[in-house]
């Protein structure tokens, strides 16, 4: 711990007292002057302390970052989340949590960006990604899976997700989830999320886990294309929602979910999925990779992730991948 986050926690044992340059001097072990320095470096990262008489110093208020020494603070899960790599800015946070899993970063490791210049959602596209008003994060993670094991935790991020933004609004009842990845809040896009896959021989290596949710940014900032297909917590409550407060309970709940999966599979979180599940018996249409359309009804979901759609013809498929849009009124 660097002596500038050392300072922060003994500030924050004495919430709205003040602490005097003698007393921190002595419990860092280093000078006066030492502590003014590290209460600059502070200052100079958004957080505002307060200089009282006779050199003392006063925690007023936090910067609205998710940094480390934020959510770090009293951890709730076991081993999601326990190192993070914090960024102001980078192009994808995905991108960087892969080059971190073949430098041999440990399960649950956090690559966490307040802006991301070329955010990526599933089939290539774009994800919209302004500053300081969001949650875009990518975690290393290392299960013990065969590969034909991996695609049900993608149903598991989402349905991790969708219990945090149902909780912050209070209950399920506005919040589903439109295969394999969105969360929706109203049938509005409030979530997406991108898995990435290494894998040795017929094991997963490494799994990267993108999550981006739309926190805090205005309705009126959205691209024009996005505008009648997204939304936000903030457009959807009024209010801001703390940044931190969320991103930790993601953790806790996307690491319980995750548990659940090791020990019983997609069939322990199948119940729980199903609840936010409301695509079943709903028209959609389903844009292969390779440009194809297939229209139908949507069924369940099967054990391995896939998607049943039952086709006009009275035929039953499986789909494994594709892009979805519910009909009518749904987003794509």
């Amino acid at each position: 711990m660097s002596g500038a986050e050392r300072i922060l926690q003994s500030l924050r044992r004495e919430p709205g007292q003040t602490c005097s340059g003698e007393e921190l001097s002595k419990a860092l072990g280093v000078t006066r002057a030492q502590v003014w320095k590290h209460v600059e470096s502070l200052r100079g990262r958004g957080y505002e302390i307060e200089g009282a008489a006779g050199g003392g110093y006063r925690l007023a208020a936090v910067p609205d970052r998710l940094f480390p020494e934020e959510l770090l603070q009293e951890p709730q899960t076991r081993w999601l989340g326990h190192t993070i790599h914090h960024l102001e800015t980078t192009d994808s946070t995905n991108r960087v949590a892969g080059e971190l899993a073949r430098e041999g970063a440990p399960h649950g490791t956090a690559v966490v960006a307040e802006h991301q210049s070329a955010g990526r959602g599933r089939l290539g596209r774009s994800f919209f990604s302004p500053a300081h008003q969001n949650l875009y994060v990518s975690l290393v993670l290392r299960p013990e899976l065969s590969i034909s094991e991996a695609p049900p935790l993608i149903l598991g991020a989402a349905l991790a997700v969708g219990r945090c933004v149902a909780e912050r609004l209070g209950g399920p009842e506005r919040v589903s989830i439109k295969w394999p990845n969105d969360v929706l809040v109203d049938e509005r896009k409030i979530s997406g999320i991108l898995m990435e896959m290494s894998a040795e021989a017929t094991r997963v290596g490494h799994l990267v886990l993108g999550i981006g949710v739309n926190l805090n940014v205005p309705p009126e900032s959205f691209p024009e294309e996005f505008r009648t297909r997204a939304t936000s917590l903030a457009a959807t409550l009024g209010e801001k929602t703390d940044r931190v407060d969320f991103t930790r309970r993601l953790f806790f709940t996307l690491e319980a979910v995750l548990d659940e999966h090791a020990a019983g599979g997609f069939e322990a979180l199948r119940a729980d999925f199903e609840g936010f599940y409301r695509m079943r018996g709903r028209e959609i249409e389903v844009a292969d990779l390779d440009g194809g359309v297939r229209v139908g009804r949507a069924g369940g979901i099967c054990a391995d992730g896939t998607l049943e759609l039952h086709r006009p013809d009275g035929s039953l498929e499986r789909i494994v991948a594709g892009d979805v849009t519910l009909r009518p009124g749904g987003v794509s």
